[in-house]
């Protein structure tokens, strides 16, 4: 098996091509200036289009709306004095900010770290595979803590059963990673994504609000069409290929490797938290249900009567992770005061520091696109291009797909793609009728299968020093090797997934849809 030195062919081409890839930051900071010079030779060719939505007052014809310099008086003045205003009021910033108080507390505390291992240690050999694929899809709420905690404990599991411990690596990466998306519940990925969808909404249509929720049933669903295609690669190909395993080939000492068995502390603390999840769920249901439910507004049309209950998703989701982390942490022993509890959410608040630098930058690469007015005239000429080909909403759909499938080989961080790609795909799409969620959830499903086969993926390097503890031979070729039929596999159902998802019109999340209206019409257009 060759190591990463002797790589050479297509993967090997992507890899060198990657690594020399500045960090996302920097990669920001070319966009906009990229985006400055585009602004200005499109002011000087005089880019432009009809606004889709507003119309002029006095003659009621659609506004004309051209390509403004970035370098124009007025736009320097917006980009040296609302600094402040556009990175704090960048709609991500708040909703990852807010869910990772929570989901902070859920990690430190060993909440995330036992839910995971109760999931798995006791499953019957049969179904070891899939038990530890849905643990790992869940575990995507917990980021970090799922690459460094479940897979190595995937490859003792899967060992401890008599079978090849870099099988349970392959089951849990391909899950973990694989399975980026999928997930039973929205969390903090949900929250960054729809964020950044919901500041692209708004280079065109200031008044749309993203809702939390709004890829819910799709990214469920993600998760049931993964499961079996990770089982059956797993089982049919990826175990005969390994064969036997021969411990002679081991690393020199695994006594790192996490435990398997769940102590009485933590099986305490389980059952607390778990009680503190329903207790939040009957809370919420009360806030909608109850009498006077301030979570309905009955003055409000009929569509738009479940508006505050949306929003207030955001701060269910931080509570469902916060609160459980809590009662989880005092009956394991892992929270002993208040003071613990705030500081593990500040310790969350300082894991995050990486991405305020990156949210500086894109936020302000989101907000010159706006200001320039490129967003408008790119999505109206993009949409009537796309109109006049005749190409149905889901052949669209699967363009953005491959296309994110594609970049993700060269750009690892989802966040940083979607905020360059969204601004331009969302309000597009749009003004053909695709409603922004549909369109974020295509994005995701291309983002997610091509994780494990790119070796840009941050985590790539330390998914390979754990299967190298079990085999000291096994190169970055032997670990792509062996995960690309599950890329290959999660896209397909993917791209399935979303053909099907359009053609019969299923619902994405609560109030979300796969097509869509313009908030005012279209006015004359």
């Amino acid at each position: 098996m060759a190591q990463a030195g002797t790589q050479t062919g297509f993967l090997a081409r992507v890899e060198r091509a990657g690594n020399r890839l500045p960090d996302p930051v920097l990669l920001f900071v070319w966009f906009v200036l990229a985006l400055v010079a585009i602004s200005v030779v499109g002011s000087l060719a005089g880019w432009s289009a009809l606004h889709p939505v507003e119309v002029d007052p006095e003659t009621g014809d659609n506004l004309l709306v051209s390509v403004q310099s970035l370098l124009s008086s007025e736009n320097l003045r917006l980009l040296l004095t609302e600094t402040g205003t556009t990175f704090t009021s960048f709609p991500p910033l708040g909703f990852v900010l807010v869910v990772m108080l929570g989901a902070g507390v859920a990690e430190r505390s060993g909440l995330f770290t036992s839910a995971m291992r109760a999931t798995v240690a006791k499953a019957p050999r049969f179904w070891l595979t899939p038990a530890v694929a849905f643990a790992c899809m869940m575990a995507n709420h917990a980021a970090d803590a799922a690459f460094v905690v479940m897979i190595p404990l995937a490859a003792i599991i899967y060992h401890s059963a008599g079978r090849h411990p870099l099988l349970g690596i392959a089951v849990s990466f391909a899950a973990v990673s694989g399975g980026f998306s999928a997930n039973l519940f929205p969390g903090q990925l949900d929250a960054l994504l729809l964020g950044i969808t919901e500041a692209a909404v708004q280079t065109v249509f200031p008044d749309w609000s993203a809702n939390i929720a709004g890829n819910w049933y799709f990214i469920a669903a993600m998760l049931i069409v993964d499961l079996p295609v990770i089982w059956f690669v797993t089982e049919r190909m990826i175990e005969p290929r390994l064969g036997t395993w021969n411990p002679a080939l081991a690393g020199e000492s695994l006594a790192d490797e996490p435990a398997t068995d769940t102590t009485p502390e933590q099986a305490r603390g389980l059952r607390h938290a778990g009680l503190a999840v329903l207790g939040l769920i009957a809370l919420w249901a009360f806030l909608t249900l109850g009498p006077n439910a301030p979570l309905i507004d009955a003055a409000a049309p009929p569509e738009a009567r479940m508006t505050p209950f949306y929003k207030s998703l955001l701060v269910f989701f931080m509570l469902v992770f916060l609160v459980p982390g809590w009662f989880y942490g005092r009956a394991a022993g892992t929270i002993a005061d208040h003071r613990e509890l705030i500081g593990m959410m500040a310790g969350a608040m300082k894991d995050m520091a990486y991405y305020l630098v990156l949210t500086f930058v894109a936020a302000h690469f989101v907000a010159m696109f706006a200001w320039s007015n490129l967003g408008i005239v790119l999505a109206v000429n993009g949409a009537d291009t796309l109109k006049s080909s005749g190409l149905p909403v889901w052949a669209l759909l699967l363009g953005v797909v491959l296309f994110a499938a594609t970049l993700n080989l060269l750009i690892g961080s989802a966040s940083a793609k979607w905020a360059v790609l969204a601004p331009v795909f969302v309000p597009m799409l749009m003004l053909l009728g695709v409603s922004p969620e549909m369109t974020t959830a295509a994005f995701r499903v291309g983002d997610s299968a091509t994780n494990i086969i790119t070796p840009l993926l941050p985590y790539f390097p330390l998914i390979l020093i754990f299967a190298q503890r079990w085999n000291r031979e096994f190169g970055i070729g032997s670990l792509t090797a062996m995960m690309i039929p599950y890329s290959v596999g999660i896209l397909a159902v993917g791209l399935a997934l979303t053909v099907g998802w359009v053609v019969l019109d299923l619902p994405l999340g609560p109030g979300a849809g796969v097509f869509t209206e313009l908030p005012t019409g279209l006015a004359n257009r």
